[in-house]
């Protein structure tokens, strides 16, 4: 599945909230361990909503992980033990300058898997993810299920009013919507509005 640890490349698994982004990425780090090719695993440190110490899907898989306020620390982590994967979970909060890491690092020769959203709540591009899909080797675009209609869905809607871009929640603030419910939903908002 990965024969190319001499060149590098980048992998990104994305999709909507309630997709299995991170489930799929604990199962890519499963396969890398089996294999003995030892992965550097990352989150960033704002994400504390299920563990602040492990990545943790929804199905209650857990790895444990390191916790970096900036995507740069990672270069501090790699001069103590030789690994041949980084595996970097909710990626789109670190910020842009994970493209330029990311993209380094696949340079020297490392496999790097990114989970993130790719879209933010009004469905507009987030954070770093658009642009790492642009120079990524393999995509992944996973779809969860429209909880409106049960067709699949691509976007995460949010119920709560809250123009705060990067706001953590889970099912009581965002829901997975396919397009058509999510553009009702926001109209509906904005006619409660007025």
């Amino acid at each position: 599945m990965y024969k190319i640890f001499n060149e590098g490349m980048i992998e990104i698994i994305t999709g909507p909230m309630f997709s299995g982004k991170s489930e799929e990425l604990l199962r890519r780090l499963r396969t890398l361990e089996y294999a003995k090719l030892k992965p550097l695993v990352i989150k960033p440190k704002f994400d504390t909503r299920f563990s602040e110490e492990e990545i943790v899907s929804r199905s209650g898989v857990r790895h444990k992980t390191h916790i970096l306020s900036d995507i740069r620390e990672v270069y501090d982590l790699l001069k103590f033990d030789t690994y041949k994967a980084i595996v970097i979970d909710e990626a789109h909060f670190f910020g842009k300058d994970l493209v330029a890491v990311a993209d380094n690092l696949a340079n020297l020769g490392y496999l790097v898997i990114i989970a993130g959203l790719d879209q933010d709540y009004l469905r507009r591009p987030f954070g770093p993810i658009p642009d790492l899909l642009a120079i990524a080797e393999r995509v992944t675009k996973l779809q969860a299920i429209c909880v409106v209609c049960q067709h699949a869905a691509s976007t995460s809607f949010r119920k709560i009013e809250s123009n705060q871009q990067n706001l953590l929640g889970n099912y009581h603030e965002y829901e997975a919507r396919c397009r058509k419910c999510h553009n009702k939903g926001e109209k509906q908002k904005q006619q409660n509005v007025n």
